[in-house]
This record gives structure tokens, sequence and C-alpha cells, in this order.
């Protein structure tokens, strides 16, 4: 084993080890999981919001499977897939990441098109074709680090959800036993709104988003390798993965927590138990913005879907080209990467189309979530039976720890799919 360097020897500040786990949290709250976790909240007040802290320890596991999976091979999910995976399986798996994605960036693209509308007036479509356009030549011309950077700014307007919570009229009394002892409702409409947070929570974009990233901060950053090639960078990055996963995941789920919260004790306690319309949706900000509210909810899902925009299109595009073996990746111009761009810019165009369609803003992003959902199990599984692969990595398998929660996540996304569709069969 070779002695590490000064530099791999001092250890980073807490901020630098924010990376891709930070980022694939935030892009985690986008206009479907807005709407999701609203409605949840509306319709069934805090009785939802057990499953945030249900799924964080879940989420976490699968998200550091992926990452670990990145950083260990310094190749993405779509080549550790096919090393142990018949080619048409991997297809498959791509191909259900592409619909779902594709579907979710229409239903975004949709409600930031609804949000513009709803506070500057005019044709909702021609809000969502300029949303669908400027992300996309932002995603070609400007690289997505320095993208992210002027972006996030954006999604801050989300902590305004947080403020509610503190604000409101909350019965924190019902809501901390909602959420620790919580009753559980059969009924089709319960578990089809379980099934859309948890599809919201723990998306399938996800998991190949951040073990992408984890493969580009590599060639980013002079002296990292990948972990089988360079075992004294093991304890570091391990440490940062751990962070970087944890405090991105928290963020995203402190959020969406908060809207369940600020959800339940305005628009429930008011008698709004079905969100309709996004104006409904925004009422839930009433309580800390007054006559802002709307403003302010714009900006949330416009912010956020400008984040996860190219997150959703980047990870299907990354998946495309891993397929077929074209150079990848959103750092790289133009002129050295023309079909991986292509490929990006026509998922990102069907998700257009998609958005034209007369669609029901609040229920498409409700129905994206749960499309994730259903759609992540089979990926799920291909993630942990890599990240458990010795032919894979080497000696560098998830310890027991870890295959506990990715596998617990993927089980409950199983079952509680599978619940959901018994309940509607037999309803």
């Amino acid at each position: 084993m070779t002695e590490p360097s000064k530099e791999q020897e001092k250890e980073p500040g807490w901020l630098a080890k924010l990376g891709p786990g930070l980022i694939t949290g935030a892009a985690d709250d986008d206009p479907s999981g807005i709407a999701t976790y609203s409605q949840g909240g509306a319709q069934f007040g805090y009785q939802v919001a057990w499953t945030l802290l249900f799924t964080y320890p879940l989420m976490v596991g699968i998200q550091l499977a992926s990452a670990r999976i990145g950083r260990v091979t310094g190749k993405g999910l779509v080549e550790n897939f096919r090393r142990l995976c018949p080619g048409w399986l991997v297809t498959g798996l791509v191909a259900l990441l592409a619909v779902a994605n594709i579907i979710n960036i229409g239903a975004d693209l949709n409600a930031m098109g609804d949000a513009a509308a709803l506070v500057l007036g005019g044709p909702e479509a021609w809000y969502a074709a300029g949303f669908g356009i400027v992300s996309l030549l932002l995603q070609v011309w400007l690289p997505y680090e320095r993208y992210v950077r002027i972006l996030k700014w954006l999604t801050l307007s989300l902590l305004a959800y947080v403020g509610v919570a503190f604000v409101a009229h909350i019965d924190w009394r019902s809501a901390l036993t909602a959420t620790m002892w919580p009753h559980i409702t059969w009924s089709k409409e319960y578990a089809t709104t379980i099934v859309a947070i948890l599809g919201t929570t723990i998306s399938p974009y996800l998991f190949f988003w951040q073990a992408e990233q984890e493969v580009e901060e590599i060639k980013r950053v002079a002296g990292d390798k990948p972990l089988r090639m360079a075992p004294d960078q093991i304890p570091a990055q391990y440490r940062r993965i751990k962070f970087d996963t944890l405090i991105g995941m928290g963020f995203s789920n402190l959020i969406a927590f908060c809207m369940i919260l600020a959800s339940a004790a305005t628009l429930h306690a008011g008698g709004i138990t079905n969100i309709a319309t996004t104006a409904q949706a925004a009422q839930a900000l009433e309580p800390i913005a007054g006559r802002f509210a709307t403003l302010l909810f714009a900006m949330g899902i416009i912010g956020t879907g400008l984040l996860a925009i190219p997150v959703l299109a980047g990870s299907a595009a990354y998946a495309v080209a891993a397929l077929l073996r074209i150079r990848r990746g959103l750092d790289l111009p133009l002129s050295k990467a023309r079909s991986f761009y292509a490929i990006l810019g026509v998922a990102v165009l069907i998700g257009l189309g998609i958005s034209l369609a007369d669609l029901d803003p609040i229920k498409a992003l409700y129905w994206s979530a749960v499309i994730n959902a259903v759609i992540s199990v089979p990926i799920m599984v291909a993630v942990m039976v890599t990240a458990c692969s010795t032919k894979v990595m080497k000696d560098l398998v998830l310890t027991w720890k870890w295959r506990v929660l990715g596998w617990s996540a993927t089980v409950a996304m199983a079952l509680a799919t599978v619940v959901m569709f018994w309940a509607m069969m037999t309803a």
C-alpha cells in the first residue's frame, strides 16, 4: 500500500465534503416532490408525516450504495450492471429509467409553466416551452457545476416551509404522535399517497445521478482515482461520501417533512383535502408569506424545476450513453460530446411535448411520483446486487450495516407498490 501524500492526509473542511450527495438531495425536492408532499399533507394531515422519518435511513442506504459503486469502480451504474446482468436486462433497466425521467420532466415543466402563469399571467404552455428550451441551452452551453451554483439560490425559497412549521398553528403533539406512532388507513387513496411519497423521495434517477457524479469528481479532481486503484484514499473518501449523503438526504427529508406539516396545518385544517390547482398548493405558505405566498411558491417550483431537469435529463442521458458506449459528461463542451447532448436534448424535448398536453399540473406531478416508485424496484435490486458483488467491488463490497439499509429500502418500495395495486383491485 502506498503512503498517502500530504494532500491526502489533510482532511477537507465540512463544506468541502458536500458535493454529489447535497446536490442529489436538493434535486429530490423537485416540483413533483412539492406537489406530492403538499397533496399528502392536505389529504391526510399529519398521518403521512411518518414516511419521511421512515425513508431517511433507507434513502441514505440506497444512495450511499450508488455513490460507492461510482467511487470504487470509476464507472457509472450502467457499465457496472453490464458486468453482472445480461444485455437485455440492462437495456430494460435503462429504458425504465428513461421513461420515468421523461414523464417527470414533462410533469415538472407543466408545473413550472402553471406557476409562472399564476404570477405573471398569460398562457402556461409558453412558459413551459420557454423553461424547457432555456434549461436545455444552459445544460449544453454552461458547465453544470456553474449552472448549479446559480440555480441553488432559487431553491432556498423551500426553506419557507421550515418557517411555516414554526409560524403556523401546528398541533405539535398530534404531529409528533402521528410521526412516531402512525395510524395507517387501509384505503386505495392512502396506499397510493404513501407510494407517491416513497417514489418522489427514493427515485431511480437519483441513484444514477449520484454514481455518475462520483465518477465525474474522479475525473475533475487531480489525484483522485477509483478506490480499487487507490486504497490509500479509501478512509477519507468513505467518510466524505457518508457525510455528504447523510447531509444531502437529511436536507431533502427535512424540507419534505416541513412541507407535509405546513400543508396539514393550513390546507387540511382549513378543509382543503384535495389540491386541484397550483394556487391552492401555494396557500400552505400564507402563514409566513401572506399575499406573497403565491410568488414564493412559484419561485420554489421554478427554482427546483430548473435544478431538477438537468438531473432528470442528465441521468437518463448518462445511462443511455453508457449503454451505447458514447462519450458523456455535462462538463464536456458540445464539440466533444455531440451524441451525449443529442440524447439529453431528445429527453428534454419529449418531456416538453408531454408538458404541452392538457394535463392537470398537480395530478401529473403526483402520478409521476407513483410511476417513479413502481419503476424503482428492479433498479434498486440491480444497485444492491452490484454493490454487494466482489466481481465489481472486489473487497470493497458494502458492509452488513449498509446492506441491511439498502435492501430494506428495496423491500419497502416493493411492498408499498404491491399494497397499492392490491388496494386498487379490491377498492
